[in-house]
This record gives C-alpha cells, structure tokens and sequence, in this order.
C-alpha cells in the first residue's frame, strides 16, 4: 500500500518499515531492493515518471522525474536509501513508533524522513505546473562507497543544483567535511618477550607516530581552521598486530582517518604521516633497541571523499533561505547557515558541476546510534521549505532560465 500523494509523514513510516541495511554492515543485510521498489510504485503513482537502476545485484537507485520542459531551472534532490547495521538498538529498528513527537526506526533520521520530505516536497511543488524539472534520485550505498550517486553521474545525469536531504536539524548546509583513510604500517623484529635487545616493538612505535600525530592535530592542525567547519582532525579506527604476549610483535597496522577541509586532500595526510614518522625518527637515539630512531614505516592511502563548500552567495544556498523565512515568518527567524559535520553525496554532486547542499530534517547526532529518532515536526515544515523553494526555483510554466 502507498502513502498518499504528498504525505511526508505517511512515506517516511512506510520507508522506515523495511530493513535496507547495507551488506557492508551485516551479512545478512538484505540491502536496498525491496524499499526501492516501494518508493518507485509510490512515485510511479504520485504521477511521477520512474526508473529503476540497478547498481550491484538486487540493489536499484530509484531515479524519477516531475514537471520540466518549459524553460525553467532544473533542480536535483538526493538522499540515500541504505541504512548501517542495528546491532545494539534499544527499541524495535524496523516499527516506525511515534512517541511524544518523534518517529523513531533506523533510518528515521538518515535518512528516510529526508528521503520522503523531498518526494512529497517535489510532487507538491508539481501540482502548480513547473517551468523547471524536479529530478528524485533515491541512492544505495551511501554509508560504504557511495556506488549510487556515482553510478548516476557515470551515467550523465545532470542539473542545474541540487538540494541533499541529510538530517541538519533544518539548518542550511553549504559545507561539509570530506573525509580520507590511510594505513599505517610499522615494522617490528620479532623475538622472545626476554630479548628486549634484540626485539623492535611495532606496538610500542605505531604508538610513537599517533603520539606525534596527536601533538601535531592539537598544535599546527587546530590552527587551520573554515568558518563553518572548525579544524580539521585525525583519529585511530583500528590497530592489528600479533596475537602474542611473550613475543615482540613484528608488525602493527594502525588504520587512520583524517577529516578534511576544503583545499586538503588523500596526498596532504599521506605527508602529514609521512612527516610525523620522520619526526619520531629522528629523535635522539639510545642504546635501547625498542627506541624510535629504529623506526620503519610506511603508509597505505585509502578510500578519499573530498569536502563540500558553496558559496553563501550562491543563488541556491540563498534561495533556501529565503524559502524557510516564508514558511517560518510567523517564527521571526530565518534558518541558520551551519557546516556539516559528517560527509554527504553532495560533495560529489558539486564537483561533479552539479553545486549541492544539506538541508533536511532530523540530526546527525542520532544517525547510527542505539535509539534513532526524527521530530514529527521537521518533517512537516522541511517539506514545506522544499516546496517553496521548487516553486521559486523551477518557476511557473512559461518561466524562462534566468529570469
């Protein structure tokens, strides 16, 4: 059964309702097959024009269209139907409850209530006949690898902008942090746990290059700084070594991750490792042999997200504004310019030559965690937004690319 044509609230209970954890996460995770396949019957009869794409086995984008072919702006909205894992949740992550103003489910805030505001968001703004198109692309695989988002760019989807629905408490995003993985490789010599003169300690060295790269992140790093964003940051997400207490271990792989800024890049923490072991090494030495001047190291660069930043004066960051002071007027508040913490498809889309922000219900505080919730509310007045901003966007049939 489909929600009711613009029903927000309706569409997210129903999206909220099926598991589409990502196979990343879990190895049962069933994936994004079947919630696809829910919300293209839903557009498809909403009078949306939909297609199913599929990615990898079993797991479609959802790309739909509505309004168009008269002169105006075309608009993107994109938001991700993959969920991570549920391990640990305190309540059912599969029951959409609606408890004191909050839906709660995994997926509720990211980001299904997203996902539904700008359908329902899109087919309202439709009802008064657009000059612009609306383009719905509803992704898999944003939580691993994005291959969704990516998928359609390959394919040549294009627009004038774009609008991700990420949960930002309905503030407006323009920036986001992009994000860079690395391995750190140290060489040990293996030995008996007796023969400290003899054994090099990987352990104890990968533990020398996060110290520096601590002191670093606290010093040089927190003074580079985006008027949205703050620093910069490092932090260990893994370590692996030996499984031997009475040995020195020969090796330690430590996996690092740096939250970037605009203008860094994978190469820029690749040197500011690189760096920090030569720093460690060239220490003073002494005579004994687990010392740092005895380092060897070497570094991995992984998967690279590159940060998202547009200008506040560009006319889609100033559009949305404009769109929440009318449907907040009787608030006496415009919504906040914000930086967003966490990584999003919009960095693609921007540069892609698609420009692209966060705006949507929910918080990304509650994204992952063992209780997931959206407010009632944010759902009703982010749709709202969206619609205003369409119309304004997209203009009236008639309205020509410009005016």
């Amino acid at each position: 059964m489909t929600a009711p044509p613009g029903d927000a609230l309706a569409l997210t209970r129903a999206l909220v309702a099926i598991d589409s954890r990502n196979p990343a996460f879990a190895s049962d995770a069933p994936g994004e097959g079947v919630v696809a396949a829910l919300l293209a019957d839903t557009l498809n009869a909403w009078g949306f024009t939909v297609d199913l794409i599929e990615v990898a086995p079993g797991r479609p984008n959802v790309l739909a269209r509505i309004g168009g072919g008269h002169g105006g702006r075309s608009l993107l909205l994109n938001g991700h139907l993959d969920t991570v894992g549920v391990a640990g949740m305190v309540h059912p992550p599969f029951t959409p409850d609606e408890r004191d103003g909050l839906l709660y489910g995994r997926g509720s805030a990211d980001m299904k209530a997203g996902v539904a505001a700008m359908c329902a968001a899109a087919w309202r703004a439709a009802q008064q006949d657009l000059g612009g198109e609306v383009i719905i692309a509803a992704v898999i695989d944003e939580e691993w690898e994005s291959a969704g988002t990516r998928a359609l760019l390959e394919m040549g989807l294009s627009a004038h902008a774009a609008i991700v629905t990420e949960p930002t408490r309905l503030a407006v995003c323009p920036a986001h942090r992009g994000f860079a993985w690395a391995d750190l490789h140290v060489h040990g010599r293996a030995a008996h746990g007796s023969r400290y003169d003899i054994g090099i300690d990987a352990i104890t060295h990968a533990a020398l290059i996060l110290a520096e790269l601590e002191t670093y992140q606290q010093g040089e790093l927190s003074a580079r700084t985006h008027p949205l964003l703050g620093r910069g940051s490092f932090h260990a997400g893994s370590i692996k070594s030996t499984n031997a207490l009475s040995a020195y271990p020969a090796w330690c792989t430590v996996g690092l991750e740096r939250r970037t800024l605009p203008g860094e890049t994978g190469a820029d923490f690749v040197r500011e490792i690189r760096d920090a072991i030569a720093r460690v090494a060239a220490r003073p030495a002494t005579p004994a042999a687990t010392h740092a001047s005895n380092i060897r190291a070497d570094v991995t660069l992984g998967l690279v997200q590159r940060p998202n930043d547009v200008p506040h004066d560009h006319p889609l960051v100033t559009g949305l504004l404009a769109a929440t002071a009318q449907v907040e007027q009787s608030q006496g508040s415009p919504a906040p310019i914000e930086g967003l913490s966490c990584w999003t498809d919009a960095a693609l889309l921007t540069a892609a030559g698609i420009p692209a922000i966060c705006y949507g219900p929910g918080d990304i505080a509650v994204a992952h965690a063992d209780t997931e919730f959206v407010p009632v509310a944010e759902i009703a007045q982010a749709t709202a937004v969206l619609t205003s901003f369409i119309r304004a966007w997209s203009g009236p049939r008639g309205t020509a690319w410009g005016s």
